[in-house]
C-alpha cells in the first residue's frame, strides 16, 4: 500500500499449486501465504488455550495448530474450536483415534505424521473421519521421525527419504479418493529442509506448508527460519508457513509476517525502516523505534515508515516511504509525507506526531480500499 510502485525485478513467481481449504482460509492456488503458529498450553486447559489462540489471531495468525496427545485434549478441542476466531489444526502423533476425535470436535485440518500414525488401515480411518467432517489433512513429514524402512534404505534422514515418505502417503490419500491435503517436509537442518522442499515441490502440485522444525530460541530460531524459509519463498515455494520458536506463539506470528514482508509477499501493519544509529544521529534512534513499534502495533494497514538518524541516508529512504523522519540538528528533524519534505519537527514531539500521521494515513488507505470495493 506504499505510494511506490512494485518494481518488476522484485517480483517472485510463486509455484503453481492447487487449492485446499483450512476452514475458511484458502491455502495454495495463488491465495495469500497463510501464517500459522501453534499453542504451547496444556490443550485440555480450554481457557488458557483459547486465550493463546486469540492472542495469536490478534497478532495476525490465519491458522492456529493445537497438539492433541490424549483424550482430554480432543474433548477440550470442541469448545476451543467453537470459541476460536481462526481455523484450528489438530496436531496428531502416534494415536490415530485422536485424529478421528479431533475431526468430530471441529478441527478444520488434521496434521498427521506418517512416520508414527500407524499402518494404512488406520490412515484410512483418519481419511474417512476427515471426509465426514469436512477436514483437510496435512501430511507432516519430519526428518526426526521417518519410517524405519526408509531409514534402512537410505541409511539416514536425507531429502530423497523425506520426499519418498511424503509421496507414499500422498498415494494412500489419493487411493482413498482424498485430495484435500497439503504437505510439509521439515527438518531442523536448513540445508536438509530446503533440499527436501525443492524435491517435493517438483513431485506434486499439492499446497506446501513451510517450516524449519525445532529452529531454536527467539534470536537463533528467527535467523535460521529467515534463511531457510526466505530462500524457499524467494524460489516461489510455499503456500503457508509456521516459524517454530522456543518462544511465545505471538512472536512466531510476528517473525512470519516480517519474513513475508521482507520479500514483498504479504503486508500487514507498519513496516519500519530504521538505521542502526551512530555518532551522526540527531536523536535516539533505537529507543524511538522501540517506542514506535509498541505504539503502532494496533495499525494493521500495510504502510511504510522510515526513521533515520541523520541526513546521509535519511532523505533517500524517506523518498520511498509513506511517512518519514530524518534527524537533523539543533534538536529537530524533517518530516516527509509521501516521499516529499513536508515540515520540520522538534525531536521531543516526534513520537506523538508520527503516530498521529501514521494513523491518519492508515485511515486514508482504508477509506480508499473500502471505496474501491463498493
Amino acid at each position: 500500500m506504499s505510494h511506490n510502485p512494485i518494481r518488476p525485478w522484485r517480483d517472485i513467481e510463486r509455484r503453481t499449486s492447487r487449492q485446499v481449504m483450512v476452514g475458511n482460509v484458502p491455502v495454495g492456488g495463488g491465495a495469500p501465504i497463510a501464517v500459522q503458529t501453534m499453542t504451547n498450553t496444556d490443550s485440555s486447559d480450554v481457557k488458557a488455550t483459547v486465550a493463546q489462540v486469540i492472542a495469536a489471531a490478534e497478532a495476525g495468525a490465519d491458522i492456529v495448530r493445537i497438539s492433541c496427545p490424549d483424550v482430554g485434549s480432543t474433548k477440550a478441542l470442541k469448545q476451543i474450536t467453537a470459541e476460536s476466531p481462526v481455523p484450528i489444526v489438530a496436531d496428531i502423533h502416534f494415536h490415530y483415534k485422536r485424529a478421528i476425535e479431533a475431526a468430530e470436535a471441529g478441527a478444520a485440518c488434521l496434521r498427521i505424521n506418517p512416520g508414527n500414525i500407524g499402518d494404512k488401515g488406520r490412515v484410512r480411518e483418519v481419511i474417512k473421519a476427515a471426509k465426514d467432517h469436512g477436514c483437510s489433512i496435512r501430511i507432516g513429514v519430519n526428518a526426526g521421525s521417518l519410517e524405519r524402512h526408509l531409514l534402512e534404505k537410505y541409511g539416514e534422514p536425507c531429502p530423497d527419504a523425506m520426499v519418498e515418505s511424503g509421496l507414499d502417503h500422498i498415494r494412500i490419500l489419493e487411493d482413498n479418493d482424498f485430495r484435500d491435503y497439503k504437505i510439509s517436509v521439515k527438518a531442523s537442518d536448513v540445508f536438509l529442509s530446503a533440499a527436501a522442499y525443492h524435491g517435493i515441490a517438483e513431485a506434486t502440485d499439492a499446497p506446501i506448508h513451510l517450516g524449519i522444525t525445532e529452529a531454536g530460541g527467539l534470536v537463533s530460531g528467527t535467523i535460521k527460519s529467515a534463511i531457510g524459509l526466505g530462500n524457499l519463498l524467494w524460489a516461489g515455494i510455499g503456500d503457508t508457513i509456521r516459524v517454530s520458536l522456543s518462544a511465545d506463539p505471538v512472536e512466531e506470528v510476528k517473525v512470519g509476517f516480517e519474513i513475508l514482508k521482507s520479500l514483498g509477499l504479504r503486508h500487514r501493519g507498519v513496516n519500519i525502516i530504521s538505521c542502526p544509529s551512530c555518532a551522526r544521529q540527531g536523536f535516539d534512534v533505537i529507543q524511538t523505534v522501540a517506542t514506535l513499534e509498541e505504539r503502532l502495533a494496533h495499525v494493521h494497514t500495510p504502510m511504510s515508515l522510515s526513521i533515520i538518524g541523520c541526513v546521509v541516508n535519511g532523505p533517500g529512504e524517506a523518498l520511498m516511504t509513506d511517512i518519514g523522519f530524518t534527524g537533523g540538528g539543533a534538536g529537530s528533524g524533517m518530516v516527509y509525507v509521501a516521499g516529499k519534505q513536508d515540515h520540520k519537527l522538534d525531536n521531543e514531539k516526534m513520537i506523538d506526531h508520527i503516530v498521529k500521521l501514521v494513523e491518519e494515513r492508515a485511515a486514508e488507505i482504508e477509506a480508499q480500499v473500502n471505496e474501491a470495493a463498493e
